[in-house]
């Protein structure tokens, strides 16, 4: 037999449980006791396994798709990519009180020196029309006592392997604050035993938020390229949500002159 509403017979069955349904509810309000508590209980036992069908079929089914991976980049990119908090549902989608060093995943980190935090994370599913990315990251900032705050994301090895000093690293973020406040992106490489740092201010004007790290004023040693990583540095977050609605890197070799 095919699945629920894919044959004749089954839309038949459906239909005739639904009517049945109907009357039985109709009829509650006169049923006599014991006969109502038996419906009552088959009910309870439908709506768990509804609730579940409906709250999946909300997940996957609302824009934009869940594990989209899609999104502009430049046309001579050699690697792209979206982290996996922002494409598909995590284990864990949150964590309170959030101590530092904490992970939310396997790629975002958060670094603070408070004493108390009153920090938490949360994956939240993106529903607008124009968000392409599945999933945002959620940050909310109560009393902060410490002097700083930083999420790190580790770069996978495939957006480090052949990495050149005639590269452009991209970053394109979309958030939203709930009141003005400053973030800086520090971009970090390892290699051997040295690590260079480029600093970025994000322009939180701009609804599209992209800045660039240009390799060609480093001092890199391309042949000992060991890692990379992205601070994001948070300042005068105290009272505030911050919510990531995308975050996507891409690079390309500069145009040879």
């Amino acid at each position: 037999m095919g699945k629920l509403g894919e044959t004749f017979l089954d839309t038949t069955l459906f239909s005739s449980m639904v009517r049945q349904w109907a009357k039985i509810a109709r009829r509650s309000d006169r049923t006599d006791l014991p006969t109502l508590e038996r419906q009552s209980l088959r009910a309870r036992q439908l709506k768990v396994h509804l609730d579940s069908l409906i709250h999946n079929a909300d997940e996957r089914l609302s824009l934009p798709l869940v594990g989209s991976t899609g999104f502009p980049k430049p046309h001579n990119a050699d690697w792209a990519w979206r982290p996996d908090l922002w494409r598909g549902a995590l284990p864990v989608p949150g964590i309170s009180s959030v101590a530092t060093k904490s992970t939310l995943g396997d790629e975002i980190t958060l670094f603070h020196d408070c004493d108390f935090s009153e920090l938490t994370l949360r994956q939240v599913r993106n529903l607008r029309e124009e968000d392409l990315a599945p999933y945002g990251l959620r940050m909310d900032v109560f009393r902060f006592d410490g002097s700083f705050l930083s999420l790190v994301l580790d770069l996978p090895e495939a957006g480090v392997k052949g990495l050149k000093r005639n590269h452009l690293l991209r970053m394109d973020l979309i958030v939203e604050t709930e009141k003005p406040l400053e973030i800086f992106a520090r971009l970090n490489i390892r290699h051997g035993p040295n690590s260079e740092q480029i600093v970025r201010e994000l322009p939180l004007d701009q609804k599209e938020i992209r800045v660039e790290f240009d390799l060609a004023y480093s001092n890199l040693n391309e042949k000992r390229v060991e890692k990379a990583w992205i601070d994001l540095i948070f300042e005068g977050a105290e009272m505030n949500e911050i919510i990531i609605r995308d975050l996507t890197f891409s690079r390309r070799p500069r145009a040879q002159i």
